[in-house]
């Protein structure tokens, strides 16, 4: 895998967005010792979410897919600002992600592969991690996804 994961999203027409920027009492991210943790980080792009609502009802898998692609760039944003550069990330360890759906949906697990797979293509190997993807009946905002990260930093 060549380039740095910033050239490797360039590559798949993405880019980091801004921090997102907090809705209650506490901070995207924090670094303790070679870990970073990031706090959950919903949809939203250029201010606003993609979707509201629940997966199965207002919002299709598809469009859920998208939204926990755009949680991870937002926890990705989270982590560069707390470190400087996602070339030092030497480890994607963990992905919880959350799927606020109806009682009847059960596909949570594809949704999440909206995170996973885009973090294989940015880290290769590196983004291969241990990951929980559960269901609820709703998230802060009424957004859809709602996704958080832990790595490894160098």
């Amino acid at each position: 895998m060549t380039g740095t994961p910033e050239e490797r999203l360039a590559e798949l027409g993405l880019s980091l967005p801004d921090v997102v920027k907090p809705v209650a009492a506490y901070v995207p991210a924090v670094r303790s010792g070679s870990f970073v943790f990031t706090s959950g980080q919903v949809p939203v792009r250029d201010g606003e979410l993609l979707y509201k609502g629940k997966v199965g009802a207002e919002v299709t898998p598809e469009q859920a897919y998208e939204c926990a692609q755009q949680c991870a760039l937002n926890a990705l944003a989270a982590i560069r600002a707390e470190v400087g550069d996602l070339s030092a990330v030497t480890r994607v360890v963990k992905v919880l992600g959350f799927v606020a759906s109806t009682p009847d949906f059960t596909g949570q697990p594809q949704v999440v592969n909206g995170t996973s797979e885009l973090l294989g293509k940015v880290f290769g190997d590196l983004g291969q991690h241990a990951r929980s993807a559960v269901g609820l009946t709703v998230l802060p905002l009424d957004a859809p996804v709602e996704v958080e990260m832990i790595v490894e930093v160098g």
